[in-house]
């Protein structure tokens, strides 16, 4: 499917849907809880749907009714085999594969897209040497056995993802645990999220240096309603077309408190000359004398395609170091985020851990592969903000992971001149 999007700055408003991190982990905790807990989530991409659906293969009861997403708790250890279709959710699948050895349950999970190829090492040894199995088979994980409580040890430039799984299984064994990070975290907002949302179920962390203590024999307990709050991920994308508009965009929903570590892109946009003004979980971002700026993509990986769009529209060269990680994610996202400013008449230069951008002010316009990656997608609507021509998206519907109603947003929003 094509999406062609006329040139041209936008301006409005838009009202972002909940954050597809903390959703996660909001409902595996509610999953792990004692209790019903019900969780408003404006809107429900693909990710989310996968998670619940593995979390009700695992026994939970999960059914939404409106916004509202009523999670009835996990009661006993699964019988049989369970199989668990997490689709291209990295998410899902390193969230729960320690927590099916806490449940001794015997599981496969279905993997689609990249997420096969996608890397589990060194996670999956550390759950082997505590007593689990996991055997992969193309597009299939199985998994069994029981998850022995002890110290744990991952190194902290692979995934947080791994440490956020540990950290949400850990509590639920009989005995205490430590898992320790070795070298630099990256992404480590992510992990405080996990922390915030365990806390907020009462459950008891310390953290002395790089390891977490924690207490076993934990059990959860949630307020019985929660709300995940806005996605700061998905408004990048808003208030980047914001950035490159003289009248501005706003975006509604946002917590300007949130551990999201995608929070940064205000400080970011500030740092590029961009307008930022702030009021009541409203941000407002309209253009400035935009600059090119050095961006680490190791705290904010996800950003770094929007992030890129917006630095063609500076002046001077922004570079992109520390993100080899990008390579890993549902396309490769230095090479498809390069190829996305190429084809749209940007100059952009491939490095082996980062990118290049040459600050071009305007782009010509033509045809974006999205390469089956939603922020490759969603950065392709933001490119054409600067173009001088029609940009057409090839296979615009994978937005469905995150945002499944991204196009209807934008549409929205207002059109104006170059």
């Amino acid at each position: 499917m094509i999406e062609i999007l006329q040139p041209g700055f936008r301006t409005g408003a838009v009202h972002i849907p909940a954050s597809k991190s903390q959703a996660h982990r909001l409902l595996i905790c509610a999953a792990l809880s004692q209790n019903e807990t019900v969780i408003r989530c404006r809107g429900i991409s693909r990710d989310i749907a996968a998670t619940a659906d593995c979390l009700n293969a695992l026994g939970a009861e999960i059914w939404l009714r409106g916004e509202d997403l009523t999670v009835r708790p996990i009661t006993q250890k699964p019988q049989g085999t369970r199989h668990l279709h997490c689709q291209e959710s990295g998410s899902t699948l390193r969230f729960l594969l320690p927590l099916t050895g806490v449940l001794e349950a015997d599981a496969v999970f279905h993997m689609e897209g990249r997420l096969p190829q996608r890397p589990l090492h060194p996670l999956d040894q550390v759950l082997t040497d505590h007593g689990m199995t996991i055997r992969q088979n193309h597009d299939l994980l199985y998994c069994g056995g029981r998850l022995r409580p002890g110290e744990f040890s991952l190194p902290g430039d692979v995934s947080s993802q791994y440490i956020s799984g540990l950290l949400m299984a850990l509590p639920l064994l009989n005995e205490g645990s430590a898992l320790t990070v070795t070298g630099g975290l990256e992404s480590a907002a992510y992990v405080t999220m996990t922390e915030d949302t365990l806390r907020r179920g009462g459950v008891s962390l310390r953290k002395t240096g790089g390891t977490w203590h924690i207490p076993g024999g934990q059990r959860l307990r949630f307020p019985d309603r929660l709300t995940a709050e806005g996605d700061w991920s998905n408004a990048a994308f808003f208030l980047c077309m914001g950035a490159l508009s003289p009248e501005g965009v706003t975006v509604h929903g946002l917590n300007l408190a949130s551990s999201q570590g995608d929070r940064a892109v205000l400080n970011i946009l500030a740092a590029m000359g961009a307008r930022v003004s702030t009021e009541n979980g409203s941000v407002t971002v309209r253009r400035g004398e935009l600059k090119g700026v050095a961006i680490d993509a190791g705290p904010i990986p996800d950003l770094i395609p929007v992030l890129c769009v917006t630095a063609a529209g500076a002046e001077g060269d922004t570079q992109i170091f520390n993100a080899g990680r990008l390579r890993l994610k549902e396309s490769d996202r230095l090479r498809t985020t390069a190829q996305l400013l190429t084809a749209l008449g940007g100059s952009v230069e491939e490095q082996p851990n980062g990118l290049l951008i040459h600050g071009t002010g305007r782009l010509r316009g033509g045809i974006a592969d999205s390469c089956g990656d939603h922020r490759i997608a969603m950065s392709a609507a933001v490119a054409a903000c600067l173009c001088e021509s029609p940009v057409t998206v090839q296979g615009m519907a994978c937005v469905s992971k995150s945002y499944p109603h991204f196009w209807e947003d934008f549409d929205a929003l207002k059109g104006g001149g170059l």
